[in-house]
């Protein structure tokens, strides 16, 4: 029996995915840090609502025994949807179908703001888990681990090494060269705070829940957030450097708004609403996804969970699931009783997650070329008819 317990973890990124590892493992009694660059847990929280499936966000979250603490914070209406066309014009509503909102089964996904379900996580760990403000920069080997460096000029020495540092991610590239593919599709994510008044029309249709709005072979997705912000993704088919090429400074509203009534000229203006007020951010996304065959050879001191490992589009909302169940499996084949290496645990975890990624990575890509289709709109109102 192999022993993790007189050695040090280091987990690099404090999101979901890192978070709830972190916690699993304190459960079994092992040492761990969190090495989060933000400067501290205060810190706005971005993007768009989470929602968790029963199948692997939630599972992860029993195990860490965290249901009920879960249940004080989530939206219980943040999961309505309505799909409309490019006109506002509602096809499909979640809001008069009447179902019972407890209901269990596939069908209950609870929503949750990134913010609250951040901090529930860190309430849930160990005093002094968490080093802010500790963004990677660099690592080397060291005996049989790694020696860390973060841009504030400190180093930590750490036996095993997760990166759960996302899409971007900095330590994933000391496990394999293997690059992500551009996936033709680039989002403009934006939110507005106090969304009530600053886009009182795009509020109100939105009702506290989701909007999928698709039509002329692109799509607007809103989420309500429990602060009175809207957030939302524009989702476009662009050349892979239009960011840099299109001349377009991210930082300026005017000329983003600019792009918007040019490119959904073929829109109605109910969406310009997004773009009028001046408390808001928008940040470019091109789309990008891991090749689904990809391995590489395992680490016995490094291995990588979440987006990390396997980057993919949000058309099929399952980045932070497959996030939280990669921990889950990982901290199973870490600390199950017949693992005799450390490195035969994450050969086995990096190769069951690698068949799961490539698995849903093809749902997501085929969900979102057919929600950019021509006929986007009808998919997605026949494909809800038939889940609901």
């Amino acid at each position: 029996m192999m022993s993790l317990k007189n050695k040090i973890i280091a987990v690099v990124g404090g999101g979901p995915g890192g978070l709830i590892l972190a916690r699993l493992l304190q459960m079994k009694g092992y040492k761990v840090k969190v090495y989060e660059r933000d400067k501290d847990q205060y810190v706005r929280q971005q993007g768009a609502t989470l929602d968790l499936h029963e199948e692997s966000g939630l599972k992860a979250l029993i195990a860490a025994d965290l249901l009920n603490e879960f249940k004080k914070h989530y939206r219980p209406h943040a999961d309505k949807l309505r799909l409309t066309d490019h006109n506002a014009v509602i096809h499909v509503d979640d809001h008069t179908s009447g179902a019972p909102l407890e209901k269990s089964g596939a069908s209950f996904r609870p929503e949750i703001d990134r913010g609250p379900f951040r901090d529930l996580l860190i309430a849930a760990l160990e005093k002094d888990t968490m080093v802010w403000n500790s963004k990677f920069v660099s690592m080397q080997p060291l005996n049989n681990g790694w020696n860390i460096c973060f841009d504030n000029g400190s180093a930590v020495y750490a036996d095993l090494v997760i990166a759960a540092d996302g899409a971007n991610s900095k330590l994933r590239k000391y496990l394999t060269n293997i690059a992500p593919i551009y996936s033709g599709l680039t989002i403009v994510e934006g939110n507005i705070y106090h969304a009530a008044t600053h886009a009182p029309e795009l509020w109100k249709l939105v009702k506290g829940g989701k909007i999928f709005a698709l039509g002329m072979e692109k799509s607007i997705i809103l989420s309500a957030k429990g602060d009175g912000s809207l957030s939302f993704y524009t989702g476009t088919k662009e050349r892979e450097d239009w960011v840099k090429t299109s001349g377009i400074n991210f930082e300026n509203k005017q000329e983003i708004y600019d792009w918007f009534k040019e490119r959904f000229a073929d829109w109605g203006s109910e969406w310009h609403e997004l773009f009028e007020s001046d408390d808001s951010y928008f940040v470019p996304r091109p789309q990008y996804h891991f090749p689904p065959d990809q391995q590489w050879e395992s680490l016995s001191n490094l291995t990588m969970l979440g987006d990390a490992a396997h980057r993919m589009p949000p058309y099929a909302g399952e980045g932070v699931n497959m996030a939280m169940l990669d921990a889950l499996e990982l901290v199973e084949q870490l600390t199950a009783p017949d693992v005799s290496a450390i490195k035969t645990a994450i050969s086995k975890y990096e190769r069951a997650m690698c068949q799961r990624a490539a698995e849903i990575t093809e749902v997501t890509l085929q969900s979102m070329e057919n929600m950019h289709a021509k006929d986007g709109l009808k998919f997605l109102v026949d494909m809800f008819r038939l889940t609901h």
